[in-house]
């Protein structure tokens, strides 16, 4: 009796211990050609728009949140479930990260694709895409604190424009540390001048830095292409899609044609498409949401062992890929010829 006490004492604490690991199921989708509380996801102005039919949806995961721990036995339950994976936590989570941090890092992510995601669409189409250094994150207490903000694009420092991330940081190591330096900016519909003092990097020897984070940035003339989408997701992966729906509403014709597609894939501003993590759960809930196709970037074919009945994996590797595709699927001459995984 003694032992069967202790066994069991001994099972339910292992039963509710924490483990290092995070579950991973089919999270929601959100068409992007739709509409959100009333208003369209995607807005497009200052260029031609064509009508659309059909969905474009892009696909999520939900994921075990950074203040939340699995027990032991939720970790079993998810790995045995079909339609759950169970991933070790720190290759979701960078040790020490709190929700705030996550949740950030996510937006900001989420932020950049659609960007990269409105430059790949614009240039696919036509359009005018003009690329300049943009500020990603500005260090707290240094010294463009208060001046610079993430999403600043710079278009000259002191005078002189400044087209690339190299020629940036040229010009400010030109400077002595502790000179003051003029930025010409595009910030949305405003092109402020702002002055910011050089400091010194932790390098060594120590060079002039402004305390800013910069990637390439896109600035597109008059036109102006934003994606309202729920601020609780975020993260890169669901930037082809975007792309896709940007180009889809700025081109004539017609390109999903009335049919329920879903996909994801990260995007660059050249349009090249990026592998992501939960493939096999976003299929899920696509079809879930009725999906009867699903792009995905080549690199995740490998990640991919189940396809759920009655939906179509395309995989694709670009932009321009990803519509020759969908053009040729609408086809019965051509479909059989658009590869999926296998």
């Amino acid at each position: 009796m003694v032992s069967a006490v202790l066994f069991v004492a001994l099972a339910a604490v292992m039963a509710l211990l924490p483990v290092p690991y995070v579950s991973w199921s089919a999270g929601a989708t959100f068409d992007v050609l739709g509409e959100a509380g009333g208003a369209p996801v995607l807005k497009i102005t200052g260029a031609p728009t064509y009508p659309t039919t059909g969905e474009l949806r892009a696909t999520t995961v939900a994921v075990t949140r950074v203040d939340s721990h699995l027990t032991l036995s939720e970790a079993f339950f998810s790995y045995w479930a079909p339609d759950r994976e169970v991933i070790p936590r720190e290759a979701v989570y960078a040790p020490g990260q709190d929700a705030g941090s996550v949740q950030a890092n996510e937006t900001q992510e989420m932020d950049i694709s659609q960007l990269t995601a409105a430059a790949a669409a614009l240039r696919a189409a036509g359009g005018k895409v003009t690329e300049l250094p943009m500020v990603t994150s500005v260090s707290p207490g240094g010294p463009a604190d208060g001046i610079l903000r993430p999403g600043d694009l710079i278009e000259a420092i002191d005078g002189t424009s400044v087209a690339t991330l190299s020629a940036l940081t040229e010009a400010v190591r030109a400077h002595k540390v502790g000179d003051t330096v003029t930025l010409h900016l595009r910030r949305g519909a405003e092109k402020p001048q702002v002055q910011v003092k050089t400091t010194e990097s932790n390098g060594s020897p120590p060079v002039p830095v402004l305390g800013i984070t910069l990637q390439t940035g896109y600035a597109f003339g008059g036109t102006t292409i934003t994606f309202a989408t729920d601020p609780t997701i975020g993260g890169p992966s669901a930037g082809l899609i975007f792309a896709l729906a940007a180009y889809e509403v700025l081109t004539p014709g017609d390109l999903v044609a009335g049919r329920h597609i879903a996909g994801t894939g990260t995007i660059t501003g050249s349009g090249e498409v990026g592998p992501i993590g939960g493939v096999e759960e976003k299929l899920v809930a696509a079809r879930a949401a009725g999906a009867t196709l699903f792009l995905v970037p080549w690199q995740n074919c490998p990640d991919v062992s189940r396809i759920p009945d009655g939906i179509r994996l395309v995989k694709v590797a670009s932009l321009s890929e990803s519509v020759s595709a969908l053009e040729a699927l609408k086809d019965p001459a051509k479909e059989s010829a658009v590869a999926g995984c296998s």
